[in-house]
């Protein structure tokens, strides 16, 4: 994880205060720290060094060092696409993911994103033009924020980084905090603060030199019904797929672990790279102490993987003290969450943090192949409509009603 932030001022905006935007989100990048202030623009930015950890400092500049980027995340096609640049006669003066944007800007411009696979958040400035890009990946795994103000549009990875300008109103979004209430999380663009907005995933922003700005779509989730295939068809390629993306996340230069849950979405993770590496994963596995915890003990289930893909396999057993830990949690998030997960997470981190530089999570699995109880809904609901009215309402839903609330955890009753 790195972090970026930085500028494009008109009216005077001081290194000192790109400094100080850049000095908190240290946590972001603990390896080292970058930046550029030349005229109206100044980018900075935090680094975890994973792909080349001794020459990929940042900004990355091109040939002739009218092109400048800082960024945030990693280029998996970053080999093929350096290949085929220097077969086209860019000089690369290092071996990192990041120099690869420069030099596909020189030649596909703001287009340049629809060749990169990847999780990123990027900020480019044109020296020539006196233009901004910003640019966020398809499903938005890197956060990007953007305030828009009379002086100039400032950016970052945090928002904490735009508000320690002062720069900044505090007002609430109170459209925001109605969206949190009923969605338990804030959708893009909107967030808690009505001058700061997030750039949504799949865009980008260019600012010109006048300061106008202009975002642009540039991918959308595509229409499976576009393309048939049968259900063997769609397997195959889904495994395939899989494997594809496990393998491109190993591309590194510091160990890499996994988060190892004992569910199908990190298990099946773990034992894709199993196979894709010749030593054995390291997995991180959270469990707790105190008994009558609300947070499920999977700690059985990712043993009895372990042990079949011959991992090696740490448990990290902890007694949940949440107000030990509650003011880090709210100062990284800046803005309003409601997923308790993120508990187990800061102690699983943590501990793994000890062993490996980067642990790949089965997170966003239960999301795409429908595996939470509201997804098993949906089905259910369009059967449960074909029951007649007056059954539903003069004898389901009362008895529903009636059932006691659980003891522990569980969300069957609101489901049903």
């Amino acid at each position: 994880m790195c972090g970026i932030c930085g500028f494009v001022s008109f009216a005077g905006w001081s290194p000192a205060m790109l400094q100080a935007m850049n000095e908190v989100i240290f946590r972001r990048g603990p390896d080292g720290e970058g930046s550029l202030h030349s005229g109206t623009v100044g980018l900075a930015m935090r680094r975890l060094a994973i792909i080349d950890v001794a020459g990929g400092a940042q900004p990355v500049y091109n040939e002739d060092r009218s092109v400048a980027v800082v960024f945030n995340g990693e280029i998996y096609n970053y080999r093929s696409l350096r290949e085929g640049l220097r077969a086209r006669g860019h000089e690369f003066r290092s071996n990192s993911d990041t120099e690869v944007l420069v030099h596909l800007y020189e030649e596909r411009g703001a287009d340049l994103v629809r060749e990169l696979e990847g999780m990123f958040a990027f900020a480019l400035w044109d020296s020539r033009k006196e233009a901004l890009l910003l640019a966020r990946d398809r499903l938005g795994i890197k956060p990007l924020f953007i305030a828009q103000l009379a002086g100039g549009v400032l950016f970052g990875s945090e928002i904490k980084s735009l508000l320690t300008t002062g720069l900044v109103s505090r007002e609430l979004d109170r459209q925001a905090l109605d969206q949190f209430l009923t969605y338990t999380f804030i959708p893009a663009p909107r967030t808690i603060y009505r001058a700061i907005t997030k750039i949504p995933p799949g865009t980008t922003v260019t600012i010109g030199p006048r300061g106008e700005a202009s975002a642009r779509c540039y991918w959308e989730v595509p229409d499976p019904q576009a393309v048939q295939r049968t259900p063997a068809e769609w397997a195959e390629r889904v495994e395939a797929g899989l494997l594809r993306a496990v393998e491109s996340h190993l591309v590194s230069d510091v160990p890499v672990g996994a988060f190892l849950s004992g569910g199908v979405d990190s298990g099946l993770m773990v034992a894709m790279m199993a196979a894709a590496t010749e030593r054995p994963v390291e997995t991180f596995t959270v469990g707790f102490a105190e008994a009558g915890s609300s947070f499920m003990d999977e700690r059985v289930y990712a043993r009895m993987i372990a042990q079949r893909y011959r991992l090696n396999h740490h448990e990290i057993n902890v007694e949940p003290r949440v107000t030990d830990i509650i003011q880090d949690i709210v100062a990284a998030f800046d803005e309003p969450f409601a997923d308790d997960s993120v508990i187990p997470s800061y102690y699983v981190s943590q501990a793994a943090a000890r062993f490996v530089k980067v642990a790949l999570t089965g997170l966003g699995g239960d999301e795409l192949f429908g595996g939470y109880r509201r997804h098993l809904g949906v089905r259910v609901g369009d059967a449960y409509r074909g029951v007649p009215r007056w059954l539903r309402e003069r004898v389901v839903d009362p008895i529903i009603r009636r059932l006691p609330e659980p003891r522990t955890s569980s969300d069957l009753v609101d489901h049903l």
